[in-house]
């Protein structure tokens, strides 16, 4: 099953960063692949903690696919958990956390796995799908320099 992970420090604070990414109505303005993303549900579920169901339509030249997810956001633990519920995979799951590295930083951890319901898919996906998770890291640093201002 096809898997990714990294971690890197940001200029940002972890709450920042937490919400810049919570923020998933904004998304296909940054984000690779995502063309469209509409939340369904929002649902609170205990003190600081949120839970959206979202439709996330990715595409790549002729190929479009939807697929709908469980996304909770922990703020309280600075955790943001996307399950998948629906669609093109028979398994995704990602997460985020946003941890205190010092001067106002940020250690940003993100991890994902998934799996494409049909082979063919896989084969057309998989790689596009890996190189675009690699240059997600730098499409959220960036959005966040131009929300919060690049830290000197």
């Amino acid at each position: 099953m096809p898997s990714f992970s990294t971690k890197r420090v940001v200029r940002h604070s972890p709450l920042n960063m937490f919400d810049l990414v919570a923020d998933v109505e904004q998304y296909p303005e940054f984000v690779p692949l995502c063309e469209a993303l509409r939340v369904r549900r929002r649902t609170q579920s205990g003190e600081g903690v949120e839970i959206l169901v979202a439709d996330m339509t990715v595409a790549y030249k002729l190929i479009r696919e939807t697929f709908t997810s469980r996304v909770t956001l922990d703020r309280p633990r600075r955790v943001i958990h996307v399950e998948y519920l629906d669609g093109p995979f028979s398994r995704l799951d990602n997460r985020w956390e946003f941890l205190t590295a010092g001067d106002g930083q940020c250690e940003v951890r993100f991890s994902i796995s998934y799996e494409f319901r049909s082979r063919t898919l896989g084969l057309l996906m998989g790689a596009m799908f890996d190189a675009a998770f690699r240059r997600f890291a730098d499409a959220f640093e960036k959005r966040a320099d131009e929300v919060y201002g690049k830290a000197a």
